[in-house]
């Protein structure tokens, strides 16, 4: 069965930083776990599984959206993020490698099973891979992949390529084990000046390439970057395993 795409307009959402916390460094990644989660279309689930959790925000949406679940499985690569993850008596948190071969063979789930996952995705460095183990762990996934127009503008403008996976690459990698339907968004997320605004790069998780460039080269970047804000893509994909 081909993949679908919704006809939906490219939406674009901006805000504002202001406190100095950590929430300042994930606003972004937030947003787009509330906008996963409000997808969803079931109250209740089996399982949920969480690839590449973070500190919980799919699972503190899922509560917002007052979704429940009768066991919530969250996976993460990092042990001090896994650390942060809310607990419980029906929460298994597991430190897992979604690049590993022994991808989540342990956690195939039932046929009420959900796997989830919001911005962990596009570091997969062979995501034909990853979605062959995920499909493989449940029917129903959703998922949200920040795509290569993340950072475009910054990129253009420092000479350098996205570190990450086209739109057109992840429709056409899920496409082999997925029938899907997709929804592309735009965030722009403002600052002060540019100082603040490659401070957040270095700190946020979404990493824009700028590691390779030189302190010559990231000064010049900063002088003449023409925006006040950032910008990020990311791919909303619901999914059936086929």
């Amino acid at each position: 069965m081909p993949n679908k795409i919704k006809k939906q307009p490219h939406i674009v959402k901006g805000f504002s930083r202001f406190a100095h916390t950590y929430e300042e460094y994930s606003i972004i990644q937030t947003e787009v776990a509330k906008q996963l989660v409000s997808s969803l279309k079931e109250k209740h689930y089996s399982t949920v599984i969480d690839v590449g959790c973070g500190s919980g925000a799919v699972f503190k949406s899922l509560g917002e959206c007052s979704i429940g679940f009768d066991r919530f499985i969250a996976l993460d690569l990092s042990e001090e993020m896994l650390a942060l993850h809310p607990c419980g008596a029906n929460i298994i948190k597991a430190c897992v490698d979604f690049n590993s071969n022994e991808l989540l063979g342990e956690f195939v789930g039932d046929r009420d099973t959900l796997v989830l996952s919001s911005s962990a995705l596009q570091w997969s460095t062979d995501l034909d891979r990853t979605l062959s183990g995920l499909s493989r762990c449940a029917k129903r996934a959703h998922f949200a992949i920040f795509t290569s127009g993340t950072f475009k503008t910054l990129h253009q403008n420092a000479g350098i390529t996205s570190p990450i996976y086209s739109a057109q690459e992840i429709k056409a990698a899920i496409g082999n084990y997925y029938d899907a339907t997709f929804i592309l968004h735009s965030y722009q997320l403002r600052f002060q000046d540019t100082k603040e605004m490659f401070g957040y790069i270095q700190k946020s998780g979404v990493s824009g390439g700028e590691r390779r460039l030189g302190y010559s080269k990231m000064k010049r970047l900063m002088q003449e970057y023409p925006l006040d804000y950032l910008e990020f893509e990311v791919l909303f994909v619901e999914a059936t395993a086929l």
